[in-house]
């Protein structure tokens, strides 16, 4: 690719899919320039997974093996009622059988610590700054930055999240793309085991789930709950969402009390809506959206970390099929990987309604009597 060399890239964002769409834009030969907010890559989150074609792309960037080095895996899911007994279970631990090949379970900072060393010294990045104004020429992209400065790019690739700031500078308000699915999350995730290591308990009354997931000498503590209406915070202010969440589970059973006292003094807490992007193309002119920033699914596809990989592996297969043309590169990435992510969102979609926060009682007991695997 010697016509892509004297090329530049800014990319938007330091987590996984401004990290993996760098490293494929290195690849192919590209200068590269990764912009982020915070002071050092996005490490914050609970563990993610790496499925299915996903697994491929990995082995693509040689990391695959570093990755199973590290993997993580659930022995055991226990459904619990409000005295804490087992009312079902799903055991996932076979002695006899290896792990699959096909998914990966991988602590986030580990996963952020293998692609950020592997690009560090090829990649320029620029911490703790933004972009605040695009403006597109006929030959080139200008950005300026949070901090004044003005530079060109060839192309400007947006991988910074749901609440993406490219997308709303060139594409919209949020509020156009977004798809609200009526329920709230938060994720704390502690540093001792407050059950078994490689188990997974979840505890449901109506409209109201916690999970907690065990790994490393870790726990996640999940709360999610149904909410009809959008409810009105500020997502900067981590008391004020604490607040909803000790709102909505105050009085509750099992050990939910234990589990809001860990809320409230860990500063490892995340708290977001339930929802999802959905726009009618991820490109215009010489911008484009990779990962959440595009199509977020939710959490609750557990697929964030394999769409950002796979986007960021397609934006470059159709770069380098139109040999750096990006307007039918953009056509076809735009045109390829939609199939694709339309399924994994309606998959999530009906993992919030059935799997995640059921809405009665007899939706909960049937549940935890039949203990199928969600």
């Amino acid at each position: 690719m010697e016509s892509l060399k004297n090329k530049k890239v800014l990319v938007s964002g330091a987590s996984i899919a401004g990290l993996s769409t760098a490293y494929w834009m290195h690849k192919l030969g590209y200068q590269v320039t990764v912009v982020e907010m915070a002071n050092h890559p996005r490490t914050a989150g609970a563990a993610v997974d790496i499925r299915g074609a996903t697994v491929d792309v990995v082995k693509r960037m040689g990391i695959f093996e570093q990755l199973k080095s590290n993997r993580l895996h659930v022995d055991l899911v226990e459904f619990k009622n409000a005295d804490d007994v087992t009312a079902g279970s799903i055991s996932l631990a076979n002695e006899k059988d290896e792990l699959p090949n096909d998914e990966i379970e991988i602590e986030r900072d580990i996963f952020i610590d293998v692609l950020y060393s592997g690009l560090k010294n090829d990649v320029e990045f620029i911490f703790n700054n933004s972009i605040m104004a695009l403006n597109e020429t006929e030959h080139d992209i200008q950005a300026t930055f949070k901090n004044g400065e003005q530079r060109s790019f060839d192309l400007v690739l947006g991988c910074d999240g749901m609440h993406s700031g490219v997308r709303k500078l060139w594409f919209g308000h949020e509020a156009e793309y977004r798809h609200f699915l009526e329920a709230y999350f938060s994720i704390t995730i502690v540093n001792k085991l407050l059950i078994p290591q490689k188990t997974m308990q979840m505890f449901n009354v109506p409209d109201k789930a916690i999970m907690l997931n065990a790994y490393k000498n870790k726990t996640d503590v999940i709360f999610c709950f149904f909410s009809e209406k959008e409810i009105p915070y500020d997502y900067r202010n981590a008391e004020e969402q604490r607040k909803i969440i000790l709102g909505q589970f105050a009085g509750q059973g099992w050990r939910t009390a234990e589990l809001l006292e860990e809320v409230q003094q860990s500063e490892n807490f995340y708290f977001d809506k339930f929802c999802q992007v959905k726009m009618p193309s991820w490109t215009k002119g010489r911008v484009a959206l990779v990962g959440d920033a595009g199509y977020c699914a939710s959490p609750a596809a557990g697929m964030g970390a394999s769409l950002s990989i796979s986007g960021a592996a397609a934006l470059a297969d159709a770069l380098k099929k139109h040999n750096g043309n990006f307007n039918l590169a953009f056509e076809d990435y735009d045109k390829n990987l939609r199939p694709f992510i339309e399924e994994v969102q309606a998959t999530a979609e009906l993992n919030v309604k059935e799997n995640f926060i059921l809405r009665t009682e007899e939706a909960i007991s049937e549940r935890n009597s039949q203990a199928k695997h969600f």
